[in-house]
């Protein structure tokens, strides 16, 4: 959604506006068609509330309907604003039992909220559970264990919550509010506490994730590109500047590392000014399982050390810890996109003074100074962002924004312009890696910064000019921009994915080059450290990686997102695996990569690796002495993918495949079927024979 808020009033005019009115408005700001449920807990909730509002109409207070907590993607029933207090209320409409899972819910949008939303950071948050039709409430008032003014969750039913919040104001002796007490909290900026950053800053520096993001390699050159990006954000701070850095690397590289190195380091050395402002970094990405996977994944690390110590300790706390520093990059976007003036006139972007509160530094930007944009070449270009805002996002339902005038990476810097005092972005990019339709590709970067933001200083690995990134044209979109200077430390040349093959990037490169000769020569110097071996029997695919791995080694198999066929194997890439699971879990999880049930696809593995993979190859992309033939799987057959971009899209989908093992892979190129049209052998044979001509082994 773009507003924060599906409806706002103040209380006395809550009080007298018709249910009817009030349920429209709500309506209109739902993201799709909302069930018959949600409709009638809705209907439900504007009763309850507008009857409680009765006694509170003469007071200044407000009360907001379906509240989105900023960057965070969480959203609340009902927000009532009164005497200084915020009450955050979840409704479950019909239910007559409290859950342990939604007393949770509730207590944590309280947290996150005196965590990460700056009018909420000194106030009494009162977290409310409604189970409607619970025959008990609540009868006594606590404090939550976090000794925060946050309140334990209470209960309620329909018919007590007015007393409850009666018995909170008496029990805090809240005085009445003056008119202007809660005039900015719908619009507050996101800002996390110091004690939410020290908690992530902790949290990180005794993470275990370098079993997903192993290092094991090339620590070196990380260190270099690391501090040359730090020497680029204290230099533009000390020179009140604007800069933009382009990290390269081939895949494993590393660049996720550097980006969450930069993210930590900058929350480590985060301290506070005499106004209260902080050198934070954030690390974004739009890459959901790469997200959700790491912050799984430093969460249960913390979990475990904490119950090595005897200590209790709730995983989502950790969750919310390691989110100050790690975010999706829509809800970034999102957050910005709900300052703007609309309509959009004369292609420019204004903001809107009612919808964002400036701050003395940052204007209307965001609270940090870094940001972190991880995949930078797969952010959308003008068409793409421009025809999703104006169809109101995927399904429709978000608010509708026509005209707008830019890209996701003009926008992007657009929105760290506005900061009054200084900013950085880091880009990390990947080539030869776009691998969704509307991907605009590193040039459209280098262009905006070019036309729209001049005066933007601008450091870039020498490997940018390359033919892989930004199509080779980089070289021309840098040549008159005088603020523009090419540097080594910004490129890492090494791959640490997989340790024991340094090359495998350039094999996988000449792969799918269709370069037997250079295949074959590169393979050999190194496939004793770092085996790739084939066959036909998916049952010995699993069995190989079973025995290749030791101790905790993780292992699974991987496909297309365009390998519909492979359904005879019991593999059906519609249906999506928990990913957390499936990175983390262990293999007494039916979950966990470890069973080898569930598959991941290029768009659920991209950035993340495992030691082993099983790489499983249909007849979507297939070898011909000719050049390679692609396919998509439409109805009851193959139909051939004829366009440019899109046949490109599904080279890199492979090249993704192929670069997500550290130790080793097979590659199994299934017999196919004569008496199924749609798993003819032809369709499968050529591909392992050219596989098997590079010199893998046949197992």
């Amino acid at each position: 959604m773009i507003n924060r808020y599906f409806y706002k009033s103040s209380l006395s005019e809550f009080a007298k506006e018709s249910s009817d009115s009030i349920f429209g408005k709500i309506s209109r700001c739902d993201e799709g068609d909302s069930v018959a449920e949600q409709k009638f807990a809705w209907s439900e909730e504007i009763e309850i509330m507008q009857h409680i509002s009765q006694s509170w109409m003469n007071e200044n207070g407000e009360i907001i309907f379906e509240y989105s907590i900023p960057r965070l993607g969480k959203r609340i029933d009902v927000v009532l604003l009164l005497r200084g207090i915020v009450f955050v209320i979840e409704f479950k409409a019909g239910k007559d039992a409290y859950l342990q899972a939604d007393m949770e819910q509730v207590l944590d949008y309280a947290l996150d909220l005196k965590n990460f939303h700056l009018e909420s950071h000194q106030r009494t948050i009162v977290p409310i559970l409604v189970a409607t039709d619970a025959a008990q409430s609540s009868q006594k008032l606590f404090f939550s264990i976090y000794n925060d003014q946050i309140y334990k969750p209470l209960l309620s039913n329909i018919d007590n919550l007015s007393r409850l919040i009666v018995d909170v104001v008496g029990h805090e002796q809240a005085q009445p509010s003056n008119a202007n007490e809660f005039a900015n909290w719908a619009i507050s900026r996101y800002s996390p506490t110091p004690t939410i950053i020290e908690a992530a800053s902790a949290l990180y520096q005794n993470h275990s994730v370098e079993d997903i993001t192993r290092h094991e390699a090339a620590g070196a050159a990380l260190e270099d590109t690391t501090q040359f990006v730090l020497d680029v954000i204290n230099h533009s701070k000390e020179h009140k500047e604007k800069s933009i850095c382009f990290v390269t690397g081939v895949p494993g590289a590393g660049k996720t590392l550097v980006g969450l190195n930069v993210a930590i380091q900058q929350s480590i050395k985060a301290e506070n000014d005499p106004e209260g402002e902080r050198n934070l970094a954030v690390y974004l990405s739009g890459n959901g399982p790469l997200v959700k996977v790491l912050t799984a994944a430093l969460a249960k690390d913390k979990q475990r050390r904490e119950r090595e110590k005897g200590n209790r300790y709730n995983i989502t706390d950790a969750k919310r810890e390691v989110s100050q520093f790690i975010q999706i990059i829509h809800r970034y976007r999102s957050n910005m996109l709900a300052k703007i003036k609309l309509p959009i006139t004369d292609g420019k972007l204004e903001i809107d003074e009612t919808k964002s509160i400036a701050h003395h530094t940052a204007g209307h930007g965001e609270v940090e100074h870094v940001a972190i944009f991880d995949e930078a070449q797969r952010s959308w270009d003008l068409e793409h962002l421009a025809g999703w805002l104006a169809r109101g996002g995927s399904r429709g339902g978000m608010k509708k924004v026509a005209n707008f005038p830019m890209s996701e990476a003009e926008f992007l810097i657009w929105s760290l312009d506005l900061r009054k005092d200084w900013a950085v972005i880091v880009c990390l990019v990947g080539g030869g890696q776009e691998i969704n339709t509307g991907e605009a590709g590193i040039g459209e970067w280098i262009r905006a910064v070019n036309e729209t933001f001049p005066e933007w200083k601008v450091y870039l690995s020498k490997h940018l000019t390359d033919k892989e990134y930004a199509e080779g044209n980089v070289a021309e979109l840098i040549s008159n921009n005088p603020n523009a200077q090419q540097v080594d430390q910004l490129h890492l040349a090494v791959s640490m994915r997989s340790f024991r093959a340094e090359s495998l990037s350039k094999f996988v490169h000449y792969v799918l080059d269709r370069d037997i000769e250079q295949a074959k020569d590169l393979y050999q110097t190194f496939k004793e450290r770092y085996p790739i071996v084939l066959t036909r029997d998916l049952n010995k695919a699993k069995r190989w990686l079973e025995e290749k791995a030791r101790g905790s080694e993780r292992y699974g198999m991987v496909v297309s997102s365009q390998a519909y066929r492979l359904k005879p194997l019991a593999i059906d890439v519609r249906l999506q695996p928990d990913i957390e699971s499936w990175f983390l879990a262990d293999k007494m999880d039916v979950r966990s990569s470890l069973f080898l049930e569930d598959v991941a696809t290029e768009f659920d593995i991209q950035g993340l690796e495992l030691d082993w993979t099983c790489l499983v190859w249909d007849g979507d992309f297939r070898y011909t002495p000719d050049g390679w033939d692609h396919n998509a799987f439409r109805g009851s057959k193959w139909q051939k993918i004829r366009q440019k971009e899109a046949q490109s899209y599904q080279l890199n989908a492979y090249r993704v495949l192929m670069t997500r093992a550290r130790q080793g892979m097979i590659i199994c190129v299934p017999q196919g079927n004569p008496n199924d049209h749609t798993r003819q052998p032809e369709l499968y044979d050529d591909t392992y024979y050219y596989l098997k001509s590079i010199g893998l082994e046949e197992i």
